[in-house]
């Protein structure tokens, strides 16, 4: 029997990346294979490449705390793996391996980008593939072109009411011929390992509960493809959970480590794309940052977190679940073990799933929560 853990977005941005592990790490080396999202590039890189709202670059010394906090696979396909550029995406993937990560999900071209990371544990092939769902386009890879391996989806706003200006139902799906790529790489890695873990690089940011038209039929298509589970990022903030073909998809892992001043206006890190997105902000999430954690610019619900984990043995996936951790003032990731925080965080994320119309129920065992992977009712 071996377990996987795996956990949401990470952005070591700030001195000292390994003490904001410490409290999780642990847990995290216990796991057989521990996967983790970079959400940015680690590059000596100064240029800026997106038109998006850009993250600056970390240091790739922070990819060896992930490495000495239990990560072995880190997934890269994500919407900032580009704002250094072509130069930026090389880098993190040969410091990654640098720091004894395997990194997936990006590369020099698409081909490489699609190129699963396979680990062997306990006699057992894990293969694991990363893909963004959000863009922008500029993080996609090419033939010709470093970025990341990714599904894309499309946006129609359809006005279905008598209200010109008003607001609009918004519509999103995958392009059939990019669901069918994931899918076949989802296929083809089936055929030569023991267990398919996919990342998905997706869902509407620093929105609590949410769950986009297109988020299910992606995470289900890589589970009709082959998956055994799938987890998810983006957002900043958690997501709940589904249960499909006896399979967990976990739509949202939220933050983990997530430190950054990026996003602090006046912090003498920001550009004026970063000042504006700050600024714009609350009108368009409704929140604030707490002004105590300027390290910390995310919604207050995104405290609430989760590793994630499900154990295979050689007849495949026998059980799932997550921890409950909660995000520290330091913002550190801390694992509540048999506690009421754990309870608030459980109490939490089953709120979500069931608002999002999900399907998850979760039986709490001491410090770990069990997903019951027979269900397949709806709410």
């Amino acid at each position: 029997m071996i377990t996987i853990a795996s956990v949401g977005d990470l952005i070591l941005d700030e001195p000292d990346p390994a003490s904001l592990l410490a409290p999780a790490a642990p847990l995290l080396r216990e796991a057989d294979v521990t996967v983790g999202h970079v959400e940015v590039p680690h590059s000596t890189a100064t240029g800026q490449a997106s038109t998006d709202v850009p993250a600056p670059p970390a240091d790739p010394a922070a990819l060896t705390a992930l490495r000495e906090a239990g990560f072995d696979v880190a997934t890269l396909a994500g919407n900032h793996i580009y704002d250094a550029g072509g130069i930026g995406v090389v880098d993190t993937v040969r410091h990654a391996r640098e720091a004894g990560l395997v990194p997936v999900g990006a590369g020099a071209d698409l081909a490489e980008a699609r190129e699963p990371a396979i680990v062997e544990r306990g006699g057992l092939r894990v293969g694991v593939l990363s893909y963004n769902c959000v863009g922008p386009r500029e993080s996609w890879a090419t033939s010709g072109k470093p970025g990341c391996a990714y599904v894309h989806v499309l946006t129609h706003y359809e006005l279905d009411h008598a209200s010109p200006g008003g607001p609009p139902k918004v519509y999103t799906f995958a392009d059939p011929d990019s669901l069918e790529a994931m899918a076949d790489d989802v296929r083809r890695l089936r055929a030569d390992v023991d267990v398919v873990l996919v990342s998905l690089h997706k869902g509407i940011g620093h929105t609590p509960a949410a769950v986009a038209m297109y988020e299910r039929p992606v995470a289900r298509a890589a589970v009709d493809a082959g998956a055994d589970a799938v987890f998810s990022h983006h957002a900043h903030i958690m997501r709940g959970i589904e249960t499909y073909r006896g399979r967990p998809i976990f739509h949202g892992l939220g933050n983990f480590a997530t430190a950054t001043r990026a996003l602090t206006p006046g912090d003498g890190t920001a550009n004026a794309e970063r000042d504006a997105w700050a600024r714009r902000r609350k009108e368009l999430f409704g929140f604030e940052p707490d002004p105590r954690m300027p390290y910390y610019p995310f919604h207050p619900e995104s405290r609430n977190t989760a590793i994630a984990w499900c154990r295979f043995d050689e007849s495949g996936l026998r059980e799932a679940g997550f921890v409950p951790c909660r995000i520290d003032d330091a913002a550190r990731p801390v694992p509540c073990g048999d506690t009421e925080d754990a309870q608030r965080v459980t109490d939490y994320i089953d709120h979500i799933t069931r608002t999002a119309g999900l399907n998850g129920r979760f039986a709490p065992d001491g410090a770990h929560v069990t997903i019951d992977l027979s269900s397949e009712r709806t709410p």
